[in-house]
This record gives C-alpha cells, sequence and structure tokens, in this order.
C-alpha cells in the first residue's frame, strides 16, 4: 500500500506542480508570467499578474507538498481549491476533457481527498517527522475546505461580464462612475 500511496502522491503532485510552473515562467511549456496573467483575465479573473502569482504557487507549494507527503491533509486542501478553481472555468464545457470539459480537474479534486483521507503511507515527510496519521477530522476538514475555498476565491475575482446588472445598472456603469 505505501508503495501505491508513494506513486499516487509522486506522479499527482508533481502534476499539480507542473501546472502551476506552467503559468509563471516559460518552463514545461508554459508562456511566462505574462501568459499565465492573460490566461486568467481570458478565463474572467480580475486580479492580473498577482492572481497568476498566487494561483500559480498555490499549485506548486500544494503539489510539492503532496509529492514528498508533507503536511499533506493542507497540501491536498490546497490542491483542491486550486483544482476547483480550475474546473469552475471549464464547467460550462461539459465533463470530457476532449471538449475542454472539467473531467482532469475532477479527477485531481478527488485523488487530493483521497490522499487526505488515506494519509500520504510510511514513506513520506509526514511519517518521518511523526505528524502521521492526521486525525480524521482534519482531513475532512481539508475535503471540505478546499473545494469551498476554491469557490468562494472564484466568485470573488470573477470579472462581471458586460451584461451584468444590478438594479438596472451595468457593472460598466458603476465602474465608471
Amino acid at each position: 500500500m505505501d508503495s501505491g500511496l508513494l506513486v499516487l502522491r509522486l506522479v499527482v503532485g508533481l502534476l499539480i506542480a507542473g501546472h502551476g510552473v506552467q503559468k509563471v515562467s516559460f518552463r514545461l511549456g508554459g508562456n511566462g508570467l505574462a501568459g499565465g496573467t492573460e490566461e486568467f483575465r481570458r478565463d474572467g479573473f480580475r486580479g492580473g499578474t498577482l492572481t497568476a502569482l498566487v494561483a500559480g504557487g498555490s499549485q506548486i507549494g500544494a503539489g510539492l507538498f503532496l509529492a514528498a507527503g508533507l503536511l499533506t491533509p493542507l497540501a491536498a486542501m490546497a490542491a483542491m481549491g486550486v483544482m476547483t478553481v480550475a474546473g469552475t472555468v471549464k464547467w460550462h464545457k461539459g465533463l470530457w476533457v476532449q471538449n475542454d470539459g472539467y473531467e482532469y480537474p475532477l479527477v485531481l479534486v478527488v485523488v487530493a481527498a483521497v490522499l487526505a483521507l488515506t494519509g500520504p503511507g510510511h514513506w513520506s515527510l509526514d511519517d518521518t517527522l511523526g505528524l502521521a496519521p492526521w486525525p480524521l477530522w482534519v482531513s475532512l476538514a481539508a475535503i471540505i475546505l478546499g473545494p469551498t475555498s476554491g469557490l468562494i476565491t472564484r466568485a470573488a475575482l470573477r470579472h462581471p461580464a458586460a451584461g451584468d446588472t444590478t438594479n438596472g445598472r451595468t457593472q460598466r456603469a458603476q465602474a465608471a462612475d
């Protein structure tokens, strides 16, 4: 079981970290920080460069901590948060990845939740440092707070569409005031 958890942590953790590297650099096929910033703008986010840096940094950190099996419930929570945001971007395209749907982010959210519940296994820094096993309530809190924080982030950073109205006035008209 420990070898399976190690392989799962390494593959999923390094893929999540690599996804973050792409957001903030030209490495691994990324378009640099400017490209990451533009991607977020295109996906309907405000916040510009800071949003790209925080998202990329969160993915890098969560992925590396998952791969190492360090602070696993917290790393899983962060991974679930950023991948929930990714899922919301792709939601309107349906489930399947061949249509650019949310299948892949969903799989990563579920795998992170499973790692929060099972723990990282004996071949991990959590075990080496005597942190594992984590109490069940910590894992459950991570599973709830991760996706919830992603949904709150998406709502907070959502760039209002031109047709959004509040009390009959468009958001652009309000911004001009």
